[in-house]
């Protein structure tokens, strides 16, 4: 049980990961544009504010299910998969098997929009960015599905949608010369200091009589600065210079504004591989952290003790059962038999017989000689060594 345990604890802090498909789907409206017409006359005039021409693009994100990768989870124009996001939301939320889904924002810890400077002026003004908040508690409460944001605008424009991923623990896209060592392009800072401490074991440069040292290939010396001989317990400072920033996920977009494009619009779709936690794990950790595991560990202890005493009581009363009906089936030979290995033991305990095993030591086999005989048997040699180191000690005696 406690093995078993074992073997437990460390699949839950191996932190395996999945890679699943984040489906995500880009859209934008219009308002207030010049062909949507405002239906005034041609004599009148519009003072009101609210006529500048605007577009709205929306960022919607969902975590597809094994099996969803076909492209069978559709996308709807106004989503209810927001929480609150009116009754019918509310009905196919009934519906639905209670699962806490990861939501889009959790994969991300930025977001941020950026506009084609050569088709607007005013591109440079039209930031776009979040950030996920530095809190847990925060972060927990501020996570979404969809992104929406809202600027002025009467011409098509190109932007570019960039996703910094949340990654945990943290991973990094590595250096050239870190990478043709640990043969990946990206890895945490822990994957890393492994594969690089296995290419030393691989390569056979760690230095025999001082362990912590290894020798350093033209691979090796790249990474070390250009000297001959590292220091293992340094191999963290040696990668910290080869670690860079993950780049971003970055979704080109044509926010249209025409007439042509509204009368039927189309989302840009786009898939992202993302890692999520094994399932199994959050399955695995009540067995890890249930308080009832010391009490049960008692109750097995205490089952395996009494359990140790119904065995040896259980051999004792085989021995007597034995015992006893050897001699009621043959009283005057088991008698005579028990007597004399009685007798037996008794010498051997008193040293008075002649041999521990009752050989005699006067026959004709411990006469002989030659290859055959007893004397050169592995017990002769190992009695002779034995008598030989105890000499100089009776000697000194």
């Amino acid at each position: 049980m406690t093995r078993k345990r074992l073997d437990i604890v460390e699949t839950v802090g191996r932190n395996a990961k999945r890679y699943k498909t984040l489906r995500i789907w880009i859209s934008n409206t219009v308002e207030d544009q010049a062909w949507q017409g405002s239906g005034l006359s041609v004599d009148s005039f519009d003072f009101t504010p609210s006529a500048e021409p605007s577009y709205k693009v929306k960022i919607e994100g969902r975590l597809l299910e094994d099996g969803q990768e076909d492209g069978s989870e559709e996308y709807t124009q106004n989503s209810d998969l927001v929480v609150g996001g009116g009754a019918a939301g509310s009905r196919r939320q009934s519906s639905l098997p209670t699962v806490k889904k990861q939501r889009f924002s959790h994969f991300f810890k930025a977001l941020n929009v950026d506009f084609d400077r050569t088709r607007s002026r005013a591109a440079s003004d039209q930031t776009v960015e979040w950030k996920k908040p530095a809190t847990v508690n925060a972060a927990a409460g501020a996570e979404f599905d969809e992104f929406t944001f809202k600027r002025s605008g009467d011409e098509t424009m190109n932007i570019t949608i960039n996703l910094h991923r949340q990654e945990d623990p943290e991973r990094y896209l590595l250096s050239p010369e870190l990478a043709d060592i640990v043969d990946m392009p990206q890895a945490s800072r822990q994957e890393a200091v492994l594969a690089v401490w296995e290419y030393i074991k691989m390569m056979g440069l760690q230095e025999d009589e001082e362990k912590r040292n290894f020798r350093c290939d033209e691979l090796l010396k790249k990474i070390v600065n250009g000297s001959d001989v590292g220091i293992i317990p340094n191999l963290n400072d040696y990668i910290q210079p080869h670690l860079r920033p993950l780049p971003p996920v970055s979704l080109p977009y044509t926010v249209r504004v025409d007439e042509e494009f509204h009368k039927d619009p189309q989302p840009t779709i786009y898939d992202v591989r993302v890692a999520v936690d094994d399932p199994l794990k959050a399955k695995l950790v009540p067995f890890v952290t249930n308080p009832a595991y010391a009490s049960a560990l008692k109750e097995v202890v205490a089952m395996d003790e009494q359990l140790a005493t119904l065995v040896s009581a259980v051999a004792n009363s085989k021995a007597k059962h034995s015992f006893f009906t050897s001699m009621s089936q043959d009283p005057t030979n088991f008698v005579r038999n028990w007597m004399s290995s009685q007798k037996r033991d008794l010498e051997v305990i008193m040293g008075e017989a002649t041999r521990g095993g009752g050989e005699d030591a006067t026959g004709d086999d411990w006469r002989r000689g030659g290859k055959d005989s007893v004397w050169t048997s592995s017990n002769a040699r190992e009695s002779v060594s034995v008598m030989l180191a105890k000499q100089p000690t009776q000697a000194s005696r």
